[in-house]
Formats: C-alpha cells, sequence, structure tokens
C-alpha cells in the first residue's frame, strides 16, 4: 500500500485530537508553526491538512486570528432517487420540507445558447446547437445548500409552454412533470458524482471557502427512446449536505 500523504496524516490526527475532546468547539488550535514542530512536517503540510478540514466543516478559519473547531452543525440529507420524483411539484422542495425547512430556488434562464463540446455530447447533439441553459441556487430556510446549471436542446421544446423551466404553466415543477406535458416520458437518469474543490465563483455562491470540498454530480435525464432531453452540473457542498443514493428493488 503506498504510503498516505503527509497532510492527511495530520489531518487524521487533528481529526483525533478534536474527536477526544482535547480540543472542543470555540477552542482556537495551536499555531501552525506549533503544530508543525510538534509532527516534524513543514508549514505547508499542517496549512493543507487544516484546509481540508475546513473544507469538511471540522475547522473554521477566522482572518487575523487563527484556526479554530468548528461548532458543530446537522448536514442536510440530500436523496437521489426516482420515486422521490413528485407528480405536482419540486422533488427538492419536498425533500427539504420533509426536514422541516423551506425550500426553494433563484433561477435564470438564457435561451438559444450555443451547446459546448461537453454538453453537446452529454445531449447528443452537434456542437454549437441551441439549447436552453438555466442556472439555479436552491435555498433552504434561505441559505443557499446546491448550485445547479441545467441544458436542455433547444429544439426539443421550442414553440412549446415547457421551454423556458420556469416559466409558464409548468413551471418549477422538475423535469419529469414538464416532458411529460409534451408528451415525453422519461425512463431514466444517469448521474456520475465526483469529489472536488469549489471553484470562487461556486464558494461565494455557497457561503463556503474556496476551494472547499464539493460533490460535483453530472446527471443526464433520457425519454424512453432512449434521447438525453436534459444535463445538468450539480454542485453540492460536502460540509452543508450529505448525498444518500435510494436504490429502489424490483421483486
Amino acid at each position: 500500500m503506498p504510503e498516505q500523504p503527509p497532510y492527511l496524516r495530520i489531518a487524521d490526527e487533528l481529526r483525533r485530537r478534536i474527536a477526544e475532546h482535547e480540543w472542543t468547539p470555540g477552542d482556537r488550535l495551536p499555531s501552525r508553526a506549533q503544530i508543525a514542530q510538534e509532527y516534524e512536517v513543514g508549514d505547508n503540510v499542517v496549512r493543507r491538512a487544516q484546509e481540508l478540514l475546513i473544507s469538511q466543516g471540522v475547522l473554521e478559519g477566522r482572518a487575523g486570528s487563527g484556526t479554530y473547531v468548528a461548532e458543530p452543525r446537522q448536514r442536510l440529507r440530500m436523496v437521489r432517487s426516482a420515486a422521490r420524483e413528485q407528480p405536482d411539484g419540486s422533488p427538492f422542495r419536498a425533500d427539504i420540507r420533509a426536514l422541516g425547512k423551506r425550500g426553494g430556488w433563484e433561477s435564470r434562464t438564457d435561451a438559444k445558447v450555443p451547446a459546448s463540446t461537453e454538453i453537446a455530447q452529454r445531449l447528443g447533439i452537434a456542437e454549437g446547437d441551441l439549447c436552453v441553459r438555466t442556472a439555479y441556487e436552491f435555498l433552504a430556510d434561505g441559505r443557499p445548500v446546491q448550485l445547479s446549471t441545467s441544458w436542455e436542446p433547444y429544439d426539443l421544446t421550442a414553440g412549446t409552454l415547457i421551454v423556458l423551466p420556469e416559466g409558464g404553466p409548468h413551471a418549477g415543477v422538475g423535469v419529469v412533470n414538464r416532458m411529460a406535458a409534451i408528451g415525453i416520458t422519461i425512463s431514466h437518469a444517469v448521474e456520475q458524482p465526483e469529489p472536488r474543490q469549489a471553484t470562487a465563483e461556486e464558494a461565494s455562491l455557497l457561503g463556503v471557502q474556496k476551494g472547499a470540498l464539493v460533490t460535483h454530480i453530472r446527471r443526464t435525464y433520457y425519454s424512453d427512446e432512449g434521447r438525453p432531453v436534459e444535463t445538468a452540473d450539480i454542485i453540492v457542498p460536502a460540509a452543508l449536505c450529505e448525498i444518500v443514493y435510494e436504490v429502489p428493488v424490483n421483486r
């Protein structure tokens, strides 16, 4: 087995000492130089370890003051499941309501946006073909907890009542229900989650530190004829939310 990178070892040590109550929420950690000397590593190793724990919500940095043990906070549970599609509303809003919170979102739609190479591949269209792009900021009790950018082929919905995802009589009911309104049955979705660090823009929108750990989910909905009808990039901050996949079992 390859040796664990030094910064991960230091992060594990700091996490252990917090779990054993050597430091409790609100306590200021020793300086980076002190920790580096104690573990015989460089300051940069300690910095990377602390940045990792900050991104995970274990620590928090205070400008000009130091690094502190963060107050524990309950993460929202985001359930990914086809069974949670609602017949008359948003799956996100239903999930947040189940947690006792008020769910909502803000959105901005741009019609007739040329598809990039990646988006064209995901939608099975030609690069440069027109799409309807909608950027979402999902909120729980007014706090941003998820970002999403959705792309739909313009030729699929042009001239229909659902061409604008957040406009018209079918606004805000989710992709499955909107597509059903124009006779398209969605049979399944494919999701590809991967962890990465937040960009500066994502961190600003989500209210987390730049470089904080997020889960980036690439999701694509397919019709029962196998055509991709919508693809989205979903960004979920690891410190605020946990992602759970619910898998139906056919009997």
